[in-house]
């Protein structure tokens, strides 16, 4: 099968399963903003950061760095070496994220208090923690697949997480309802771990996982290359993404804060950063699905190409991928701008929703556009490069919250968050072609 059918079919499998699982997810939130309230939810959402702070210390890293060696590994025709980098990288993140676990449930409380502000965060944290080694296996496993360019395992895993969590919670909710329970937002994060429980287990029984022990062992007794080889690469991008969920985690717990320096009571700005990233940001992210689709199909495509060496090959992918992403977001800014409004006064009931999509809507074309640029930036190898053009447009958006936000209100974000997009798509689209350049049609 050629590469452009290859990637035609991966994206296809992953979007048909990202749109379904986000559009159960839109209804999710509205169910959840109906249920629990916009403070819950900003609530719920305010653990967020320190969740993919901890993933991104035991997982995040490890999974694209799998991914890109499993490709170079399958371009080379070594599958069995393919196969012991996934042990590999199963015992490291699988040891990495139940010490982290450990961390957090101990810690909870610290963390409540002085990093998020709100001491009715601590068994949010405490129950999320649970999670961790779950989504370990599940994310090493969907890259291992992913780098093979097989969609369909981590597709599904996607779906029946998605389902199962959102299933999981109404029965919750429900059950608590019969008993006359207290109804609150805990249920939505036991829900999260069941979802991560029940697709981790999928992904171990799609990979016939029953002599992973003794594999296991004889990785690590025999074959230290391969774990060497997995931490050169996992290594900085693990380092990168702590350091960018540190800014985003700064970026998140500030808004609250920079509202009430505005003017608004504790309680209307959680309420305000509730709307925000529950039910605003996820609209605007629900096409993505298309662009992410292709970003994870690109990754290991690009690392086959660049190990072939087809560099005039890469450049004609590079920029029909710019043009179809750039145009869907173009699309969908149209789109917000149009229903925007409608989408938040009848959907979510929340005029203040409707108000963010018609901002955030001129984000689209380059938000949509930028997962590919960094993850083709990716493929290449160049985990530093991305990382840089990350946190320059990460100091972007902390400087609208932490100067403009006082000044103007969320505007202040939102329009720094615009010209974060924007710095992100300038830099990558120059650092490409300067970097491909270099590379002479044969």
């Amino acid at each position: 099968m050629s590469e452009k059918h290859t990637i035609l079919k991966g994206t296809f499998i992953l979007t048909a399963t990202g749109f379904l699982s986000r559009f159960i997810g839109f209804f999710y939130r509205m169910f959840l903003s109906h249920t629990f309230g916009e403070e819950s939810v900003g609530l719920y959402q305010l653990i967020f950061p320190i969740y993919a702070l901890c993933f991104s210390l035991t997982t995040a890293g490890i999974e694209v760095a799998l991914s890109r060696c499993v490709a170079r590994k399958v371009a080379l025709s070594r599958h069995k070496e393919a196969r012991q980098l996934l042990y590999v990288g199963l015992f490291l993140s699988i040891a990495l994220s139940t010490v982290t676990a450990a961390i957090l449930q101990t810690n909870a409380s610290a963390f409540s208090i002085y990093i998020l502000g709100d001491i009715r965060c601590e068994p949010l944290l405490i129950a999320i923690s649970y999670s961790l080694p779950f989504a370990s296996v599940h994310s090493c496993i969907c890259g291992y697949y992913l780098g093979r360019k097989q969609t369909k395992i981590p597709a599904l895993a996607q779906l029946i997480e998605q389902i199962v969590r959102v299933s999981s919670v109404y029965i919750i909710y429900m059950i608590a309802l019969k008993k006359e329970q207290p109804i609150t937002i805990l249920f939505a994060v036991i829900g999260l771990v069941i979802g991560e429980i029940v697709s981790s287990l999928f992904c171990i029984q799609c990979f016939t996982y029953g002599k992973v022990f003794t594999r296991i062992h004889f990785v690590l007794k025999n074959n230290f290359s391969h774990l060497k080889e997995l931490l050169k690469l996992s290594a900085p991008l693990t380092a990168n993404r702590i350091l960018l969920n540190l800014l985003q985690s700064i970026e998140a717990i500030s808004i609250p804060i920079r509202l009430q320096q505005y003017g608004y009571t504790s309680s209307d700005a959680l309420s305000a950063y509730g709307v925000l990233t529950g039910m605003a940001l996820p609209c605007i992210l629900f096409p993505s699905a298309v662009t992410n689709s292709v970003s994870t199909m690109l990754l290991p495509t690009v690392t086959e190409i660049q190990t072939s060496n087809k560099w005039e090959q890469l450049k004609k992918l590079i920029q029909k991928v710019i043009l179809y992403c750039f145009s869907l977001g173009f699309f969908c800014c149209i789109l917000f701008l149009l229903f925007g409004n409608w989408i938040g006064t009848i959907l979510f009931h929340s005029q203040l929703a409707g108000d963010f999509l018609l901002t955030l809507s001129w984000i689209c074309p380059f938000l949509y556009m930028n997962s590919t640029l960094i993850s083709i930036i990716n493929g290449l190898g160049n985990t530093t490069t991305s990382f840089l053009i990350n946190t320059l447009g990460l100091f972007i958006r902390i400087i609208g919250v932490i100067v403009f936000i006082p000044q103007i209100g969320m505007n202040g974000y939102l329009w720094g968050l615009l010209a974060s997009q924007l710095s992100v798509s300038v830099l990558s689209i120059l650092y490409l072609s300067c970097h491909l350049n270099k590379y002479p049609p044969a």
